[in-house]
């Protein structure tokens, strides 16, 4: 009797945005290790053309995708309810394509949980589906309480002070005020959104980019709650032993600057590529950076115009600064002691896995969420908040990178960075995992 061979490809659905790209591209990569053909379904295919040199990738198109300029006149929010309902009927029709082009040959659909109108087309063509989280396991679980909420009632009661700082069940901790809901408009509406954010739907699975010595209490409580396989592969840049890929063209010629400076001298500022500073928050970063008279790479994505002559010339005898850099490696470097970070998820997982502590500059809920684990739970960083000021921008740097209250977390964080590399080698927790969802891929 003729073996039946295995379906091989997988299909990959991303939000188009770096933060979502990345782990993504990483994911596919660690696949393809395994012996699966990728193809990537994008909204937005022009933004990866540099990419399609990758051997096994195939890009293609979701036609009628709500493209990314969009986000500033609906809100993110409005954003993604949108772009779920325009997106579904002409998703069915790009898989409806790649069935006929790769005579049936789809083992799965993994989609970021924000892309969830991916699951219909799994359903209609009888494929197997897998939810894929970017962000950490307690944002998610932080999603599956907010799913549950009365919007109106939570409200009310977030006026009382004890509710507020009530320790959210087996997330300790975190407290009902530490929910990420600011920045994302009415909560009614992104409450619904949760609600289809956590709906697991079909799939077989749910694939998280974190590590279980990270978050074990978090992924305890979601492997309840979903009933189906937690597959925990991060940090997944590691997993997949895999080169970057960044949206953004990156200078690469910092990297000879740094090989000019000190052994853990230079403390590295970036704050992401969706975040804008303004004028007076780069006037008094520069002037606190400047002033604690330690060497800093700094990423600006506008460049270096924004800052007046005088400051310029200061900047360009202590620092360095690029439009964005090769993160990964900037980290890496021995010369890198410190990183200011908006506290993105990916950034953490990078930061984490060099072993290098942070300063944590959050913007919005996720990142105030990542940034609160940094510096109370596994005590790596320190978090600044309010208006950024010279002075407190020199003190945060000088904690961090030479008090022994900046050595302390250093230690810590090369404590961690032994336990993520332990994760991804034989036997470990991920590495075990990565295995398991591959024997998941091969029998559905």
């Amino acid at each position: 009797m003729e073996k039946v061979a295995h379906k091989r490809r997988i299909v990959l659905v991303p939000l188009p945005l770096q933060g979502h790209v990345t782990p993504m591209m990483h994911l596919g990569k660690a696949l393809t290790l395994k012996g699966f053909s990728i193809t990537v379904a994008l909204g937005q295919l022009d933004q990866v053309s540099s990419w399609q040199h990758f051997p096994g990738y195939q890009f293609i198109t979701i036609p009628e995708s709500l493209p990314l300029s969009e986000v500033k006149a609906l809100g993110p929010v409005e954003f993604l309810i949108k772009l779920n309902k325009t997106s579904e009927a002409s998703f069915k029709d790009c898989i409806s394509q790649l069935l006929i082009q790769q005579g049936n040959d789809i083992a799965c659909v993994i989609y970021d949980d924000l892309m969830y109108f991916c699951e219909a087309a799994a359903k209609e063509f009888k494929l197997p589906s897998i939810i894929f989280s970017t962000t950490s396991a307690t944002h998610k679980a932080c999603f599956s309480i907010l799913n549950k909420l009365n919007p109106k009632k939570f409200l009310i009661d977030m006026e009382d002070p004890e509710l507020q700082n009530k320790v959210v069940e087996n997330l300790h901790p975190l407290s009902y005020k530490d929910l990420p809901i600011a920045g994302f408009g009415p909560l009614e509406r992104f409450v619904e959104l949760c609600k289809e954010v956590v709906n697991r739907r079909t799939a077989s699975g749910v694939i998280i980019n974190t590590v279980t010595s990270l978050e074990s209490l978090s992924l305890t409580r979601l492997q309840q709650e979903f009933g189906i396989p937690v597959y925990t592969l991060g940090p997944l840049h590691i997993t997949a032993a895999s080169t970057t890929y960044s949206l953004l063209e990156e200078d690469r010629s910092c990297i000879e600057w740094l090989n000019m400076q000190k052994p853990r001298s230079v403390i590295y500022i970036s704050l992401g590529s969706i975040f804008d500073m303004g004028t007076k928050e780069v006037l008094e970063m520069a002037w606190g950076l400047c002033d604690s008279n330690l060497p800093f790479l700094w990423v600006i994505r506008d460049g270096s115009e924004s800052l007046p002559e005088e400051v310029s010339t200061m900047v360009s005898e202590r620092g360095y600064i690029v439009k964005w850099a090769p993160q990964i490696e900037v980290l890496r470097h021995p010369a890198v002691g410190g990183f200011w970070s908006h506290c993105g998820w990916n950034s953490i997982l990078e930061s984490i896995s060099e072993g290098v502590p942070m300063i944590c500059r959050p913007f919005q809920g996720e990142q105030k969420l990542n940034a609160m684990h940094v510096e109370s739970v596994w005590r790596i960083g320190i978090h600044v908040g309010g208006e950024v000021e010279r002075g407190g921008v020199e003190r945060a740097v000088k904690r961090l990178m030479i008090d022994e209250e900046g050595a302390d977390m250093r230690e810590r964080a090369l404590d961690f960075k032994e336990k993520l590399k332990a994760s991804v080698r034989s036997g470990g927790s991920s590495y075990n995992a990565l295995n398991e969802l591959v024997n998941l891929l091969k029998t559905e």
